[in-house]
């Protein structure tokens, strides 16, 4: 344990570290330096290869030139080419004499005489006759064109270089053949001469491969060979082999070939002799590097104790300092970094008791409004719940939160915002102090949301708090010559009422908090019920997205038709929810909770992808309708809703006429700003605009009339009765007639009878629909619908309706 204990000291790990240094720093250098010589001996090899190929080809092309030399001085003797000449049988013997005679003074391994009916009329060698025969006539033609010829041939798997030389009296009357076998003697010299391993081989028409002669043992040469069939050589002959305990870095030359049989040189370099060289140069370098590692342990060793010492003593100090003990000064004098780090240890103890001081302030209370945090809160709240269990009390929490406070820190700014929540937390401590109840406590637990804790407290009296803190808000506060109105919901929860757990109850409070928001009814108490409501709106949006993905969404349409001519001239949009186990669901039952929280937007993408597939198949079929879908408030705040709007006409290939945006009035004016300039950016892309259900919101005549809308659509609520009703008359005739007088197209929906169409027709009205014409019918189904749908006889005309005063209705 002391032996482990000792190895992770400082000490220990300085040396060790500063060894570990050395020895990598110094291994990483022989291995650079190794590949290194690698690398420039596999480059250097490479070279000499490569020059060597030169030098042996340079080497064959001297010995032709050599041999093409001695054949020429025969076929340009007299005596020689006057016995050609005569093609007498008794010159026969004096050619075979003169052939073997110079041949055996060039050292030729056989000679050849072909006539000028290019037939081999004499040879010293019948097997060479037969051998070469084929490649002599071949080069026949060349050697007469050039004044001789040389090439490579085969005889029983042994290379020979072939001279052709013509003899001529004037004109051609013969060829001289000599041959010259490519054996040990070139090898030997072209190891002379560039210092490379070399070997000639040959192989017949399967491929199988010989070496006939090389500078190597026959053993090696032969294993050189198996090598270089093994290796499958690459496009410039190059290959690895390993002969014994030696490396070889080869290349094979073809030299030539015949009657489908190949000659070839391999050239072959020692990798080992290659580098011999640096194998002094590597000693030398590894007992440096011996040499380096054992001077610096020794002085490691030295500056490891220099450095440990004093931080052993350090560590005394700094271990009193855990403990709490800030009170001993720490007496270290050094005048070096050690030194400097025991003055800053000093410093630190003193920081360190400042700091704790801090840090618990910070942990446990507000520093915008000084108020206890949520982690203080919490605290107070269980100590106050665990002295109510004792005395059989009650406490109650309420929790509250601002309204429209995103608002003011959006249009004020967060300075602002950050003012306004100081003047809330003063107006509440105020409040509070002013009631009897002085043992109530309030918190900032973040954001907008306030608590306050009411200890020994009866409901009643809570809610009275409750009552009393939301009436002082209600007075608008006054910031940088700013009248700012704020309110705010507070939920009510309490111990043991609801719960014993502090977070608990406060989980508790803020559910009815948000009821309380949700339904704008100031103070709330908790209620179980909330709960089973929020699991049931999450489970509701839950079921939304999956109805997305599942496709359980059904496009349905109302048709539109035009009252002067009785022709279907569009058809508004509506969706169907298929449920699989609550079956059809109605919009009313989900669209408000989609509009809340958000889903609406997705919900919009789905009907206007569905409106526009529909919209491209009614085009394909000839009919020609305005399809008209409904945009929430939620769309209307979206940016980017013109850019999605181009995109899905381009992918459909529609115009933006076959288009109509539904808006209700409610819509535009939540952020009648941002509305008009997102209905401004639809407009100009050629899009009808609609204004839906008019009549039954705020809006001001004033703001509509510069919106750029093309439509109104008058709602079903005055529409349904007006027949009955003189004053629902009254109301759609005036809705016309400013509908027309500020140039708006005026559709009514809830047509329900015949009477209503006629009234409608006297009154000037442009378009409806309702359930006379149709009833909302699957989108499908709409093509089928228009040919066949027919307006009843003489709707058209302006006639009053039975029963009905048409004076009565325009007045």
């Amino acid at each position: 344990m002391r032996a482990r204990l000792h190895f992770r000291s400082l000490e220990s790990r300085i040396l060790t570290l500063f060894m570990l240094l050395i020895v990598v720093v110094q291994v990483v250098g022989l291995l650079v330096i190794q590949g290194g010589i690698e690398s420039n001996a596999r480059a250097s090899i490479a070279q000499e290869l490569t020059n060597g190929g030169k030098v042996f080809r340079r080497l064959m092309e001297q010995n032709a030139q050599n041999l093409r030399f001695g054949a020429r001085l025969l076929a340009r003797d007299t005596a020689f080419v006057a016995a050609i000449g005569n093609n007498d049988e008794s010159d026969r013997a004096t050619i075979e004499s003169a052939l073997a005679n110079h041949g055996r003074r060039i050292k030729a391994s056989a000679s050849m005489l072909v006539s000028a009916e290019r037939e081999i009329s004499a040879t010293t060698s019948d097997v060479h006759a037969a051998g070469l025969k084929k490649l002599v006539l071949g080069m026949l033609d060349q050697a007469e064109a050039s004044d001789g010829a040389n090439g490579i041939g085969i005889v029983n798997r042994y290379p020979y270089q072939v001279v052709v030389m013509p003899v001529k009296a004037p004109i051609v009357i013969g060829w001289i053949v000599m041959t010259f076998p490519i054996d040990n003697q070139v090898v030997a010299e072209m190891r002379n001469i560039s210092a490379l391993q070399t070997s000639i081989v040959t192989h017949d028409g399967k491929g199988a491969w010989l070496p006939v002669a090389s500078t190597l043992p026959l053993p090696l040469a032969t294993a050189l060979v198996q090598h270089m069939e093994a290796a499958r050589p690459a496009a410039d002959g190059a290959f690895e082999a390993q002969l014994e305990h030696d490396r070889y870095s080869a290349r094979r030359l073809e030299l030539g070939e015949d009657a489908g049989q190949g000659v070839s040189v391999v050239l072959a370099r020692s990798f080992d002799e290659a580098i011999s060289e640096y194998a002094r140069l590597e000693r030398w370098l590894l007992g440096l590097t011996v040499a380096g590692i054992i001077v610096s342990a020794a002085v490691s060793v030295v500056t490891a104790k220099r450095i440990a010492q004093p931080i052993r003593e350090l560590v005394t100090v700094a271990r009193r300092l855990e403990k709490g003990d800030y009170k001993g000064q720490i007496e270290f004098v050094r005048e070096d970094e050690i030194g400097t780090l025991a003055h800053a240890f000093d410093s630190m103890r003193d920081g360190i008791a400042r700091r704790e001081q801090e840090i618990r302030r910070l942990a446990y209370w507000d520093t915008l409004t000084n108020l206890p945090n949520r982690a203080q809160f919490v605290l107070h709240l269980q100590d106050s719940i665990a002295e109510a269990r004792k005395h059989e009390s009650s406490v109650f929490v309420l929790m509250m939160d601002l309204d429209r406070f995103k608002h003011v820190n959006d249009v004020m700014g967060h300075s602002f915002g950050d003012a306004l929540l100081r003047q809330v937390a003063g107006r509440l401590q105020l409040t509070l102090a002013n009631r009897r109840n002085t043992s109530a406590q309030v918190a900032r637990l973040g954001g907008d949301e306030f608590a306050v804790l009411l200890p020994d407290c009866s409901l009643d009296l809570a809610q009275m708090v409750a009552r009393a803190l939301l009436e002082s808000l209600e007075t608008p506060l006054s910031l940088d010559d700013q009248m700012v109105d704020i309110g705010a919901g507070m939920g009510i929860a309490g111990y043991p009422l609801h719960g014993d757990d502090p977070e608990l109850l406060m989980s508790l409070a803020e559910v009815a908090m948000y009821t309380a928001k949700q339904r704008t009814e100031g103070a709330v108490v908790y209620d179980a019920a909330f709960d089973q409501s929020s699991a049931q709106s999450l489970s509701l949006l839950t079921e939304l997205r999956n109805a997305i993905e599942r496709n359980e969404f059904r496009l349905f349409v109302q048709p539109k038709i035009s009252l002067a001519t009785g022709k279907a001239v569009g058809a508004e949009a509506l969706v169907r929810w298929v449920h699989p186990e609550r079956g059809n669901v109605f919009p009313d039952q989900f669209i408000p909770f989609a509009e809340q929280t958000g889903f609406i937007r997705v919900l919009t993408r789905w009907m206007m992808e569905q409106s526009a597939m529909l919209s491209q198949q009614l085009a394909s079929q000839g009919i020609d309708l305005k399809i008209s879908v409904n945009l929430s408030t939620r769309d209307l705040m979206d940016q980017d809703l013109p850019a999605k709007f181009a995109d899905l006409l381009a992918r459909h290939q529609l115009a933006p006429s076959a288009f109509c945006l539904e808006i209700t009035e409610s819509a535009i004016m939540d952020d009648p700003v941002r509305a008009q300039q997102t209905l401004e950016r639809l407009h100009l892309m050629g899009m009808d605009l609609s204004i839906d259900d008019f009549g039954t919101g705020y809006s001001s005549l004033a703001y509509l009339k510069r919106l750029p809308v093309n439509e109104l659509k008058i709602d079903k609520s005055f529409v349904l009765n007006m027949e009955h009703d003189t004053g629902d008359a009254k109301i759609v005739r005036s809705t016309i007639d400013l509908g027309h007088n500020m140039g708006l197209r005026v559709v009514a929906e809830g047509i329900e009878s015949e009477a209503v169409w006629r009234l409608l027709v006297l009154m000037g009205c442009d378009q409806a629909q309702g359930y006379f014409m149709s009833r909302p019918i699957p989108g499908g189904d709409l093509a089928k619908w228009v040919t066949q749908w027919q307006a009843p006889e003489g709707l058209g005309e302006a006639a009053a309706a039975p029963g009905a005063s048409v004076a009565s209705v325009a007045k």
